[in-house]
């Protein structure tokens, strides 16, 4: 499959939310990051914005909840106009029940897995995911260096979901910019969040072209190889 850019909400001037989700048109998401300062020691935003963000732009929201309890509170960010939902593994309580939940609201569900959780243990549950994100960077903050060591992690995911012959999408978050997008690329991810590398650019709808050609080229240099 193509490429898809998700530019982080996290890393746009909050005080022109709307302005810097049309700045991203052409995107393939709008990534919005959910913090309860619980699960991670951040808080940003919570459903009234997600829901403020679907009036605003076109780019469908992908939503990723860094919250506890997201068994309860995944639901209402679909609800609120989000076109994907990820939740956490580690904060969920019964997470294919959840994904089927979310899946039969209409929206895409997702799993992410923080850098030190594998992903073996969970392989059974790939078929009830659209989406599965792997973290490279410890959740909580924008702005941190990528983790090259979660490399081969991508790696494996890409393997399993292979392995089961599976059409879901495997994304990456934390770190990615036009350094590092061609080797989460070339180990097998095709959906990628970005955030300062899209809005610190002067341009961020081409910082997102950009991107995505980078990790379009990276992807047939490896199948070629």
């Amino acid at each position: 499959m193509p490429a898809q850019i998700s530019p982080s909400i996290l890393a746009a001037d909050f005080a022109r939310l709307a302005d810097e989700a049309r700045a991203v048109d052409g995107a393939d998401w709008l990534h919005v990051d959910v913090m309860d300062n619980h699960f991670v020691p951040n808080l940003t935003l919570g459903t009234p914005v997600v829901e403020a963000l679907s009036r605003a732009t076109g780019t469908p929201l992908d939503c990723h909840l860094m919250i506890e309890d997201p068994d309860r509170w995944a639901p209402q960010y679909v609800e609120a106009g989000a076109g994907s939902v990820t939740f956490h593994v580690e904060a969920a309580a019964a997470p294919v029940r959840l994904a089927r939940e979310i899946r039969a609201k209409g929206a895409r569900a997702s799993m992410a897995l923080k850098p030190g959780t594998p992903v073996e243990p969970y392989e059974d549950l790939l078929p009830e995911l659209d989406m599965l994100l792997v973290m490279t960077v410890e959740p909580g903050f924008g702005g941190q260096a990528f983790l090259d060591i979660m490399l081969p992690k991508i790696r494996r995911t890409r393997q399993l979901i292979d392995k089961h012959g599976l059409e879901m999408w495997l994304q990456v978050d934390g770190g990615v910019s036009a350094d590092t997008v061609e080797r989460c690329a070339e180990a097998g991810a095709n959906v990628f969040v970005a955030g300062s590398a899209v809005y610190g650019a002067d341009d961020p709808a081409a910082a997102v072209r950009a991107l995505r050609t980078q990790a379009e080229e990276a992807a047939r240099r490896t199948s070629a190889g």
